[in-house]
């Protein structure tokens, strides 16, 4: 099982979601950052379970501690170790259901890989519980990365067929979308935001779930960032996003819409402003050849709906090697978008982070 990524940065995660509890380490940060705990714990009450009728009410604190790598508020080249405590865990509502395989879930993928011997419980060490561990090391990068006035920002882009307007065809500046940050429920479009919220209690009436994308643009990247091929930006950033759970697709700039334009339609135009080098245009969401060319870098990705449902679904139990229906309890998100929202920013962060030369830290 590999919990290790990164090059430059390297991360390691540990943990289930029953267990006593997740964390991350994070090697080669140079010494001497300072990190604000603050900054830290608002980007975990941003993903934190339990905060309103949209998603799980499992109750999880996501209180951290950092084991090493801190002193005095400052990095010390040592690993930097962070533990989050699970407390909110209810480990009976598995035991019925243990022998069932749930649709969508990696539950027959992990029994087959892993011989029967995988946690069971909310999914083990495949369950979303963990990227709370990721949104930390986020936390961490973003400091970072901000010290470089590099940031962040999304917007829930897509709920079911809703769409809200897009980051790709604006003028982007962190003063004009900074307070997406702070809303529950982050969309340009605010009467958007209030149907998608509508469509969401609407389909959880039902018993059902629904997914969604989020967009994503990270501002003032300096150009030359990534290299051609196996380490393009695209392929970097790709990475780390895949390793989020219900995450099934990405795409940058104008993704797969390029398929319907035509080259004058879709080549982003060169032009000087204030001696630098801009594009009238972001088809390519501020890539070319795999390296970033100092525009907005934007992405969007798509997340499939919550495979745990309450309507009763065909199954088959593993150990009995039979055909049954599965009736899920317990506590799920009826859409994942708005929590994973964070962490898509936070795994942004940190792959952005391992493509920065550690000389221009």
């Amino acid at each position: 099982m590999s919990g290790t990524w990164g090059k430059n940065i390297k991360y390691t995660i540990f943990g289930e979601s029953h267990g006593e509890g997740i964390g991350i380490v994070i090697d080669n940060l140079p010494p001497g950052l300072e990190l604000h705990i603050s900054k830290i714990k608002l980007e975990l009450q941003r993903r934190q379970p339990g905060s309103n009728d949209f998603v799980t009410s499992r109750k999880e604190a996501d209180e951290f501690e950092i084991l090493s790598g801190i002193f005095n508020h400052r990095t010390t080249g040592a690993p930097l170790c962070c533990f989050i405590k699970n407390t909110g865990h209810q480990s009976s509502d598995y035991d019925r259901t243990k022998d069932l395989i749930r649709p969508s879930h990696a539950d027959y993928t992990a029994y087959i890989k892993y011989k029967g011997f995988n946690d069971y419980r909310g999914g083990g060490h495949f369950s979303g519980r963990l990227t709370a561990a990721i949104v930390f090391a986020g936390a961490v990068a973003k400091q970072i990365l901000s010290e470089h006035n590099i940031s962040i920002i999304s917007h829930i882009y897509k709920i079911g067929n809703l769409c809200d307007s897009s980051l790709c065809n604006k003028d982007l500046s962190i003063e004009d979308f900074s307070h997406l940050t702070s809303m529950s429920f982050p969309t340009i479009d605010v009467s958007i935001g209030a149907v998608m919220q509508q469509r969401i209690s609407d389909v959880k009436a039902l018993g059902d779930s629904i997914g969604g994308i989020v967009e994503t643009a990270i501002l003032n990247l300096p150009a030359g960032l990534g290299s051609p091929f196996f380490d393009s930006l695209e392929s970097t950033i790709a990475h780390l996003m895949f390793s989020i759970p219900g995450m099934k697709g990405i795409e940058f700039g104008s993704g797969f819409d390029l398929a319907e334009m035509k080259g004058s339609e879709a080549n982003d135009h060169f032009y000087m402003e204030d001696s630098k080098i801009c594009t009238l245009t972001n088809h390519n969401g501020g890539i070319l050849g795999g390296i970033s060319t100092g525009m907005p870098l934007v992405f969007k990705t798509v997340f499939k709906p919550t495979p745990s449902i309450a309507l009763e679904q065909n199954t088959v139990n593993i150990k009995q090697l039979q055909n049954t229906k599965l009736n899920l309890i317990g506590r799920h998100d009826p859409c994942i978008v708005p929590r994973a929202l964070p962490v898509v920013e936070a795994a942004a962060a940190m792959s952005i982070l391992d493509c920065v030369p550690l000389s221009y830290l």
